[in-house]
């Protein structure tokens, strides 16, 4: 690995010869863009996958499109590209419904028959997409690990990921496929959906709007998106198998991350603290512990809080 934290191309085409041919799913998402600049960079042959609408065209990507509900369009396409490696990003992610929509038992089955297609056209080495929600957040009081954490979901969403994986396990060691299961924390950056917490109050602050929020004094684990597009390309170029957590390791008040971005906007008078009430179900502590993806996999964080918010800021000003 190199010190910026993730394989450098001749590394990855010399250590893991499979690395030539890659699919991932959900490609034109939050996470799959800066997925793909750097499987690009990592010499890989990226072909992505998009369900809907026309996408910008990213040189090294061969984009098809094709309905992840659609098993005869995904075998054919599988059979077509003969992938080594999955990334497997695609999900129901409609903002505020998510959480308990039926659509997640749905995409179960969708990730499902993406893995029997892949399975057979060959595939070695799969990565899919789970959750912090997997684990049980009563009680939380340290980070979470990935082997010694206990699990228990509270959520449609939580329980549907927490179920794949168990399913996955069980289906890929069948056909000797490596499984990689990531698991995200709280991602931020450009192209996040608006109405989340960041991009919400970077719009409302650049349109001088009062901001009223709650206390803020829950503390989670925040993690810029190219930093996580970073770290599942190095886990995707590894060897490592098993639930890998995909966060900064570092506890930050939601306080502080509004602070931060009123002081770069320039408009910290718009915050109004506590004006929104406390959620019941909100549990104080969400912190990762990141010794699998730093020592294992060989990936950390390169971007700051500071310059995170600064690089998100510049991005909705300009789409002003």
């Amino acid at each position: 690995m190199s010190p910026a934290g993730r394989c450098r191309p001749v590394e990855c085409v010399e250590t893991v010869p499979s690395m030539s041919r890659v699919l991932v799913t959900g490609a034109s998402g939050f996470v799959g863009v800066p997925l793909l600049s750097e499987l690009v960079a990592l010499g890989a042959e990226v072909h992505a996958v998009h369900s809907r609408g026309d996408v910008a065209p990213i040189e090294g990507v061969s984009w098809h499109r094709v309905d992840l509900a659609d098993e005869a369009a995904v075998t054919a396409l599988l059979a077509a590209t003969r992938p080594e490696r999955l990334a497997h990003l695609a999900w129901y992610v409609e903002h505020g419904r998510f959480w308990s929509s039926p659509e997640n038992v749905v995409w179960v089955e969708h990730s499902l028959g993406l893995l029997r297609a892949f399975a057979a056209a060959g595939g070695r080495r799969a990565l899919l997409l789970g959750t912090c929600a997997e684990y049980d957040w009563s009680g939380v009081r340290g980070p979470l690990r990935e082997l010694g954490s206990p699990l228990r979901p509270a959520t449609a969403y939580g329980t549907a990921k927490d179920s794949l994986r168990h399913l996955a396990e069980i289906y890929t060691a069948s056909f000797d496929i490596e499984l990689a299961w990531a698991r995200l924390f709280f991602m931020y950056g450009p192209r996040e959906q608006p109405a989340r917490l960041v991009p919400a109050v970077i719009r409302g602050l650049l349109a001088g709007e009062p901001m009223p929020t709650s206390g803020g004094e829950q503390v989670r684990d925040f993690l810029h998106v190219r930093d996580v597009g970073g770290a599942l390309a190095a886990l995707l170029c590894s060897e490592v198998t098993g639930p890998v957590n995909i966060a900064s390791g570092i506890g930050t008040k939601v306080r502080e991350v509004i602070a931060e971005i009123a002081s770069q906007v320039g408009r910290p008078e718009l915050v109004r603290y506590g004006a929104l009430p406390e959620r019941l179900d909100e549990p104080p502590l969400l912190v990762a512990d990141i010794e699998r993806l730093r020592r294992e996999v060989g990936f950390e964080s390169r971007i700051g809080l500071a310059e995170g918010i600064a690089e998100t800021i510049s991005w909705w000003r300009e789409r002003r």
